[in-house]
């Protein structure tokens, strides 16, 4: 039967692919795999092309702003539309915020997971309806004039480790899809079901009676508001916050973060991270050029340079920059994520 034959493969892999983009057309080539090119594009809006455009900021976020409003900010200061945060921090908190920008905004939910460092002072004798000093007063005890700072330390350090915490009625924890926060505003009875969290550390513990402040190193998703509520019902006088700050996600600290007024200003160098440099947490594996064209085609992989981690994720980079987030099963990395 006569016909069309198929095309010669290495004719296909040089061949132009052509675009329209915007009405313009563009023409390139593609890669030696056969994968045409990926044009991500961080749509600025006439921004300084000096500032980042890709990447991890580290912001130390004031007391007043919501997270959002932190991320609004940036995105008008730096000229970029996609900008995200690596987990929230209430207005009344100050502290570190991860911003994700352009691209890097995929890899939010690997930052988000990382353990938290916090400073935080509790009042004892009043309990709030959020926990923390925005709320209304829902109780009031004298027995904190009862208490000493043994007793104190001792109901603090009790937290330490795996526990069960019942996240506050006022949060962002979703109950039947919506957030526990406006149904508690709707005057809705919210019951929240406990959620297994770890505490791995409680240290630097200063009473000066009603306020203990303390240091607190936890999992992702613990919330320290609770765990002043709860350490007032274990004294039996209730409590709340009232000051928090976040020191530290996993590895990055505050001290390095960049003002969150002064975006437009020259950024300190360790304010800003290449998203490899962010995800230094994970396990990684090093691929070579031609490992690292078929991750960015989507296909899985054994890499020749160096065995695969048995994790999930494994990052894979490829002179020291990003390519890929996937799986690392039985030697073959599996992508999920492709950043070329």
């Amino acid at each position: 039967m006569a016909g069309r034959g198929a095309p010669h493969p290495a004719r296909t892999r040089t061949a132009l692919r052509r675009r329209h983009v915007a009405g313009t057309r563009r023409t390139y080539r593609t890669d030696p795999q056969g994968c045409s090119p990926r044009r991500r594009r961080s749509r600025g809006r006439g921004g300084d092309v000096s500032r980042p455009r890709d990447g991890v900021l580290l912001v130390d976020k004031p007391i007043g702003p919501t997270s959002h409003d932190i991320v609004r900010e940036a995105r008008a200061r730096l000229g970029l539309r996609r900008v995200g945060h690596a987990g929230t921090l209430d207005p009344f908190a100050s502290g570190l915020l991860l911003l994700c920008l352009g691209p890097s905004t995929r890899i939010s939910q690997y930052l988000s997971a990382m353990d938290k460092t916090y400073l935080a002072t509790a009042r004892l004798g009043v309990s709030t309806s959020t926990h923390d000093m925005d709320g209304d007063v829902v109780g009031e005890s004298p027995r904190w004039r009862e208490l000493d700072e043994r007793t104190v330390r001792h109901a603090l350090e009790a937290f330490q480790g795996p526990i069960l915490q019942i996240p506050p009625r006022y949060s962002a924890k979703k109950v039947r899809g919506t957030a526990a926060h406006r149904r508690s505003r709707q005057g809705e009875t919210v019951k929240l079901e406990p959620v297994p969290v770890e505490v791995y550390g409680v240290g630097e513990i200063r009473c000066a009676l009603p306020l203990v402040t303390f240091a607190v190193q936890c999992s992702s998703g613990t919330y320290v508001r609770a765990l002043a509520r709860d350490l007032g019902e274990a004294l039996g006088t209730g409590a709340h916050l009232t000051a928090l700050r976040r020191t530290a996600v996993g590895s990055l600290s505050v001290r390095d973060a960049a003002a969150a007024d002064g975006l437009r200003d020259e950024l300190p160098p360790a304010a800003h991270l290449s998203a490899a440099r962010a995800l230094a947490h994970l396990p990684a594996v090093r691929v070579g050029e031609e490992d690292a064209a078929r991750l960015a085609c989507g296909q899985a992989i054994e890499p020749t340079l160096e065995p695969v981690p048995e994790a999930d994720p494994v990052v894979a980079l490829a002179q020291g920059t990003l390519v890929a987030i996937g799986v690392g099963r039985g030697g073959v990395l599996q992508p999920r994520k492709v950043f070329l």
